[in-house]
Formats: structure tokens, C-alpha cells, sequence
């Protein structure tokens, strides 16, 4: 069973939150935004099969983005989280959004999703999961030392972050390790290239983008205004692709108030 590889953390108090991280990350990337979200909810950030802390299925399995998701919820009722707030980013915020077409979530704040890029705009991610798997042909030593240069550094800082001058985010790089042949990100990378989101949800909906976003074009949220006509959508000024690194306080707040939103009497769920 899928759920049973999610390796998870928990805190707070309230109603139940579940946070999503995106493509080759893992539940830390939602550290920045913990400490004030768990002074309104019980807080769950799980590593989603394959990253982080979590196994992913074997190499004969299924692993694709539904399969993530249907993982997703048999983890939310193996916990007694009846339909949770969901939030997520990239990747997460994919699933957080399938699984609220599903009536399985409260609500949904998610930040850059997949799923809304089409044409030229999709270019950056066909070109990712192109670059995966020819550079899981590479020996690991050599992609970790490149990862590791300072050309590549200052790369990872710009793609990823919303303020990416030479002293933001030192630590800031491309993880060539997740990048050997048959990895989950290797795996999951045409998938996520491929995917778009077609579903309709009724619960609360948020949608924030970084207007810094280097890997998913903010252009993208005016097609999620299209498909999913109640969302709010969000701007983060001077947040990049992971929005949580780079204004965690910006960040909370648009969840919290999506949250508070689904919860008053008589929004439709």
C-alpha cells in the first residue's frame, strides 16, 4: 500500500492541515511556514513516496501522478484527517487539487501547481525531463561535482528562488544524487512534463505565484482562473518557485485565510 511508505511529521492543534511539497523535494521545504501554521492547525508535512523519508513503489509498480494521489488519500484516512485543508506546491499542488475534485479536501491553497502550462510556456519542463534522464547516464560523481560548482550554485539560486543574488540562499542547489537511473525524480519527471489539470472542484480554492517564478510561468495562473472559476488568485512578489522559502509569513497567510474561508457557515464544500 502506497500510504504505507509516507514518512511524515506532525504538530499544532485545530483542524487538520496537510502540506504537499513539490518535484525532488521532501516535508522540509515547508519548515519555514510551520511554526505559524501550527498555532491554528494540527499540521501534517509528509515526504511524498519517493522523496525524502518515503519509499517509492519498485520499479515494476505503477508511479505516476494519480497513483500519487489515491497514496495521498489512503495516508489522509489511515490518520482519521477527514477531509483535510490542503496545501501544496508544484507537484503538491497537483495532488492537493485532484484530491479536492475528489470532495476529499476542505479546501486548497497551492502555489505554482503543475498542470496549467501548455505550449512554449510547458518548455521548461519537457526540457527537465529530457535533461533527468540524460543525466542519469552520467556518472554520479561527476553530476555532484557539477551540481556542486559555483556556476551551477548560482544556476540553482536563480531557477529556484525569487531573490537569487550571491549571498541568498548559499545553500540553495540541484540535488544530482536524485538524478541516477530509475529514480523517482527521473521517473516521475515525464509525468509531471505531460500533466495538466482538467478536473472541477467546488471546495475553496487559492492559487498564489511567485512573480519571480523562474520554472512555471505566472502567466499560468490566468488558466487556472479559466478552469477553475472561484479560485482567488494570488501574487507573491519577490517569491520564486518554492514561495515558502522566500516569504514564509506571505505564504501562511494566504493559506490560514483560504482555510478560514472554507470554514465559516454555509461556504460550499
Amino acid at each position: 500500500m502506497g500510504e504505507s511508505r509516507i514518512v511524515y511529521e506532525r504538530r499544532g492543534s485545530g483542524s487538520p492541515l496537510v502540506l504537499l511539497h513539490g518535484l525532488g523535494h521532501r516535508r522540509q521545504a515547508w519548515r519555514p511556514v510551520l511554526r505559524m501554521l501550527e498555532t491554528v492547525h494540527d499540521v501534517v508535512a509528509l515526504d511524498l513516496p519517493g522523496f525524502g523519508e518515503s519509499r517509492a513503489p519498485g520499479a515494476g509498480e505503477r508511479y505516476d501522478i494519480a497513483w500519487l494521489v489515491e497514496a495521498v488519500e489512503r495516508f489522509c484516512d489511515r490518520l482519521g484527517l477527514y477531509r483535510p485543508h490542503l496545501a501544496g506546491n508544484s507537484l503538491g499542488g497537483a495532488i492537493a487539487l485532484e484530491l479536492a475534485a475528489r470532495g476529499t479536501a476542505a479546501s486548497a491553497t497551492v502555489f505554482s501547481p503543475v498542470g496549467f502550462t501548455a505550449g512554449a510556456e510547458n518548455l521548461g519542463n519537457r526540457l527537465l525531463a529530457v535533461g533527468a534522464g540524460v543525466a542519469a547516464r552520467v556518472p554520479e560523481h561527476i553530476r555532484v561535482a557539477v551540481a556542486d560548482s559555483p556556476l551551477m550554485r548560482s544556476v540553482a539560486r536563480r531557477v529556484l528562488r525569487g531573490t537569487p543574488g550571491p549571498d541568498s540562499h548559499r545553500d540553495v542547489r540541484f540535488d544530482a544524487t536524485a538524478l541516477s537511473a530509475g529514480s523517482p525524480f527521473v521517473r516521475l519527471a515525464p509525468e509531471v512534463a505531460c500533466y495538466s489539470f482538467t478536473a472541477s472542484v467546488v471546495c475553496p480554492v487559492t492559487v498564489g505565484w511567485g512573480d519571480r517564478d523562474r520554472v512555471l510561468t505566472p502567466h499560468a495562473a490566468r488558466r487556472v482562473a479559466a478552469r477553475i472559476a472561484h479560485a482567488r488568485l494570488v501574487s507573491l512578489p519577490g517569491c520564486g518557485h518554492v514561495p515558502m522559502a522566500d516569504r514564509p509569513a506571505l505564504v501562511s497567510a494566504a493559506i490560514t485565510e483560504t482555510t478560514r474561508t472554507a470554514e465559516r457557515p454555509g461556504v460550499p464544500s
